[in-house]
């Protein structure tokens, strides 16, 4: 007798960042006896925040049950938090699934959902601390696992994260092999990927960015926070 495929359902948003969803997709889409159901809250086109649309996304609302559920990140994560109906889905799919699971700020999704109190977990550098406010502990590792939740850390974290997840519900064999097909060998040319490792004048360049965005998103974030706090 066969066994029912394992289900991952990945949960996009508008605005989005494409690489948070379409790394680990890539991954996921490859493993065998692995089904993947892309869905969002209305279902249809969404659209990342670097304009890519994907379309025929299924409603949330539309899907019994996942044995995993995955949350990318993206300038989009205030208004998710701050949608009922969305964070609503995530919450009922979250009790029936296996592995909770997150890229880059999507952590801050599962932590708002309350499923991540007292649990360690990654997040873009520039968000991480805001975990705390939702009872995570925060936790600088690329990937970070406590029990059967999986979280990555930024945007290219995605890729490491994606083939720790393939390893554990597929064997690292078959993992590995799949990290052979897709050539995964990063030899990136600047050694400063991490607010750690970057050059002082870089991350002065960043920073100053990221003041010019961050803080309006942050405040809705605080704001989500506080509204659920006891």
């Amino acid at each position: 007798m066969s066994q029912p495929a394992f289900t991952v359902v990945e949960v996009v948003f508008p605005l989005m960042t494409q690489l948070d969803f379409t790394a680990p997709h890539q991954v996921f889409s490859r493993l065998p006896g692995i089904t993947t159901r892309v869905a969002s809250a209305t279902g249809g086109t969404i659209a990342s925040h670097e304009g890519l649309r994907f379309e025929g996304t299924e409603r949330l609302a539309d899907i019994a049950a996942c044995d995993l559920l995955f949350i990318p990140g993206g300038m989009g994560i205030a208004a998710v938090l701050n949608d009922i109906e969305t964070m609503a889905q995530v919450r009922r799919l979250a009790e029936g699934a296996r592995y909770l699971t997150s890229v880059c700020t999507g952590s801050l999704v599962l932590a708002g959902a309350g499923l991540l109190k007292g649990k360690r977990a990654a997040c873009h550098w520039a968000w991480r601390g805001q975990l705390a406010r939702f009872g995570a502990i925060p936790d600088s590792g690329r990937v970070v696992r406590d029990g059967d939740i999986i979280t990555g850390g930024g945007v290219t974290a995605g890729l490491d994260f994606a083939f720790t997840v393939a390893a554990e519900i597929v064997g690292p064999d078959a993992a590995e092999a799949l990290l052979l097909m897709l050539e995964y060998a990063p030899e990136p040319p600047f050694a400063g990927g991490r607010p750690e490792l970057a050059r002082p004048e870089v991350r002065q360049r960043v920073d100053e960015l990221y003041g010019a965005i961050l803080p309006k998103r942050m405040a809705e974030v605080e704001e989500y926070a506080r509204r659920m706090s006891p």
